[in-house]
């Protein structure tokens, strides 16, 4: 497996980078909990952003549809992108032989943050956030399937309970459980495949790299997608944040449209950092505070109580995020080559980078 481009390969690198030294060999330990607070610190901010965006995003459905709010995002984050690799250059690059890859990732990310964004005006911002926390645990089986990644017994436990808590919060057996809740469900599916994709690519691109190319193939899908969605079932359009027609109002909006892409862009660049100075295993579970901040967050916007189904998924999904966040620090501390699966869950909109640096005889 490839192993992503340490620090001292260019200074210029944004995304996950962990150290292959053992702790005690490390900086010292000053240095290595001020790097632990800073990447904590920044992966917060970066889940305050993304919430923000999403809050953004269920307020602009009211007049804006689906596909012209995602576009616009992807254009906003190009124009902040291809400028910012210019400037560092390194291993950034604008143009990439990988392209292929890079355009079966951007229509899975078109896709499943359509069918995301498709389920705001039916459930309620934790309902769908939980829903989809389900990648981390779908990247997982997939890698093990597609990627021959080794999953030890431990592992396996928290897949399960994670699993169990999708279940939950879906909850297939109530009276008022529609379609609505598989959409949600659609988009982590579709995410975790590019994640697995990413996986492939390993260090032959930059987080940048990736996010530009990604960003720019998914923004060049979403239309089309809008439209072919409309003809082939014309039923969307009863549903203005699905139809694909131009908005009724005028510019009035569009600086809340503006706000969307940079919150979304803020909250990659403080993830990215996060990664880069502090270790995967430990930043990660720190991931899951999207959760309960979109919890509030709908309660206080909204009046949003998510019902108490969601709320044991959600506790579920939690916990084995952070059990194996436990048990890959437990491995860090023991190992000299710590098995690290760094499987960040990130949320909606973000271009996620997962990193593995595993050792092949040692199972989590």
């Amino acid at each position: 497996m490839e192993r992503p481009a340490r620090p001292s390969d260019n200074n210029t690198w944004i995304g996950p980078i962990s150290t292959d030294a053992h702790p005690s060999s490390s900086p010292a330990g000053p240095h290595l909990a001020s790097n632990a607070l800073q990447g904590i610190l920044c992966v917060e901010l970066g889940m305050l952003f993304f919430v923000g965006q999403d809050a953004l995003m269920k307020i602009l459905l009211d007049t804006y549809p689906i596909w012209i709010l995602l576009f616009v995002r992807s254009l906003i984050s190009v124009a902040v992108l291809v400028p910012l690799i210019l400037c560092l250059g390194g291993p950034h690059r604008l143009l990439t032989p990988l392209w292929p890859v890079h355009m079966l990732r951007g229509a899975l990310f078109a896709t499943g943050f359509a069918l995301f964004y498709a389920a705001f005006p039916f459930m309620g911002l934790a309902e769908v956030s939980t829903i989809f926390f389900s990648a981390p645990l779908i990247v997982a089986v997939l890698a093990a399937l597609w990627l021959r990644e080794r999953i030890g017994r431990h592992r396996i436990v928290a897949l399960v309970a994670g699993f169990a808590g999708v279940v939950i919060a879906i909850n297939p057996t109530a009276d008022g459980m529609s379609w609505i809740s598989l959409l949600p469900l659609g988009c982590a599916v579709f995410y975790a495949v590019g994640q697995v994709l990413a996986r492939k690519i390993g260090d032959r691109e930059t987080s940048l790299t990736l996010g530009l190319h990604t960003l720019f193939f998914a923004g060049l899908f979403i239309l089309p997608m809008g439209f072919l969605v409309n003809l082939v079932l014309p039923q969307v359009a009863a549903h203005p944040h699905l139809a694909m027609r131009p908005p009724a109002t005028g510019i009035g909006e569009w600086p809340l449209i503006v706000l969307l892409g940079l919150a979304g862009m803020l909250g990659y660049i403080f993830l990215s950092r996060a990664y880069q100075v502090a270790s995967a295993s430990l930043v990660a579970p720190f991931d899951y505070s999207y959760l309960p901040i979109a919890t509030l967050l709908g309660y206080i916007v909204w009046n949003e109580v998510p019902p108490m189904a969601t709320l044991w998924g959600m506790g579920l999904i939690v916990g084995s995020g952070l059990y194996l966040g436990y048990r890959e620090l437990r491995a860090m501390r023991h190992l000299d080559d710590p098995a690290l699966v760094g499987e960040s869950v990130f949320p909606p909109t973000a271009v996620p980078i997962t990193q593995i640096h595993a050792d092949e005889n040692h199972v989590i």
